[in-house]
């Protein structure tokens, strides 16, 4: 499949008013999500909330399907969230206080060097509650997790057991593509948990859970999935469900079966609270099965080719250096130029109508202190932009 341009540009009705470069942050929606957003907003200021959600039901639903063909899973295996955080934080709370394998002292969590603030932060809080301890796998000669150096650390004498590997799939502050699948394949073969963080991953490329061997995955619907803020989905593999209990269960995912005894969804909508965001939910269901008719291959390398096209033109650039690091680069480009500020950068460009990011070292602190950065400028395209849009952006770096 390829992608129509045209097409593409004229669904999206933000590409009218601005260069958006800031895919990676939240994407434009297209107009099918904006439209179901907002009639059942409508809807509700109609008929009522509850009665409206009654009249959405079975789209609802569809949503569960959809999620299950973006992931290749099955739709027992999706539990819908607020954002991927509270989706991670659900999967790894749960795993935290697995009864009889939880953290204990001396156990081990192994992480990426370019792992997000938001999952370091509760790794820390387990390790102070429970003692367990968080070590980074070093990454290799292209920057990448290296799949050697976890199989060494695994198999170090002398150390605690390792209860969870736990990356990010592609980092916030850089074009790298972790080994995903290799590592799940290390993860599978000793019998360890694996929770992936797939936030940038989702919506930009293929994703196939089976074939990346994690046994949890956390995505957001407002990145490249295009989907509304506020929405996010987790995955837990069928085999977890007879064994993982949320942390915190309503009566939406478990229901009483007496004054002292109650039972669970046998699904992993266990993992759901029952208030949830109705009209954003629908419009994830859309976004999903928007990507998913354009072909997620097709959006990869749309996406991944004008990246490319980007690095090789800020490397032209005199004192502009990019900063992207891994085998593989994704459609993230991060670059620095010598004199000027990032965020400086970012506002004089958002004066030009093109909208960019920065990362800076609190997001990412092991990677980005280890190569002595503090803050990066952030440009990440999508499959709806077009190559007059990169030359803009190169022609305004240049002319910084």
């Amino acid at each position: 499949m390829t992608i129509d341009i045209a097409r593409a540009r004229a669904e999206t009705p933000g590409t009218r008013h601005v260069v958006h470069l800031n895919n990676a942050g939240a994407a434009l929606p297209p107009q099918p999500v904006l439209d179901a957003v907002t009639a059942h907003l409508a809807l509700e200021a109609t008929i009522g909330g509850y009665e409206a959600a009654e009249h959405a039901n079975g789209r609802l639903e569809g949503v569960y399907d959809s999620v299950a063909r973006l992931l290749a899973c099955s739709r027992e295996e999706v539990a819908l969230a607020e954002n991927a955080t509270a989706a991670w934080g659900m999967a790894f709370n749960a795993l935290a206080a697995l009864p009889g394998e939880g953290f204990r002292p001396g156990d081990r969590i192994l992480t990426a060097r370019a792992e997000y603030a938001a999952n370091l932060i509760p790794f820390l809080q387990a390790s102070r509650r429970t003692g367990v301890a968080v070590e980074v796998i070093p990454s290799d000669e292209t920057g990448q997790t290296s799949v050697e150096a976890l199989e060494a650390m695994i198999a170090e004498p002398g150390k605690g057991a390792v209860k969870l590997i736990a990356i990010t799939h592609i980092p916030t502050n850089g074009g790298l593509v972790n080994p995903a699948a290799a590592i799940g394949r290390v993860a599978r073969r000793h019998g360890i948990p694996y929770l992936l963080d797939a936030c940038q991953t989702v919506g930009q490329m293929p994703v196939d859970v089976e074939a990346l061997g994690c046994d949890f995955l956390s995505a957001t619907g407002r990145k490249f999935l295009r989907a509304p803020r506020g929405t996010g989905f987790l995955y837990v593999r069928k085999a977890w469900l007879d064994r993982i209990e949320p942390y915190t269960l309503d009566h939406s995912g478990g229901a009483l079966a007496g004054p002292d005894r109650y039972t669970m969804r046998p699904d992993a909508r266990r993992f759901e609270l029952w208030e949830s965001n109705i009209a954003a939910r629908l419009g994830l269901g859309v976004a999903v099965d928007y990507a998913l008719s354009w072909g997620l291959e097709a959006i990869r390398d749309r996406a991944f080719a004008l990246a490319d096209r980007l690095r090789h033109g800020l490397d032209a650039l005199p004192g502009v250096t990019v900063r992207d690091l891994g085998a593989e680069r994704c459609a993230i480009v991060t670059f620095t130029v010598d004199g000027h500020d990032p965020r400086a950068i970012k506002a004089a460009l958002r004066g030009q109508g093109i909208n960019l990011s920065v990362s800076s070292a609190p997001s990412t602190p092991f990677d980005m202190d280890a190569r002595g950065l503090t803050e990066v400028v952030r440009a990440s395209p999508h499959y709806y932009n077009d190559e007059a849009e990169v030359e803009r952006l190169l022609a305004a770096v240049k002319a910084l």
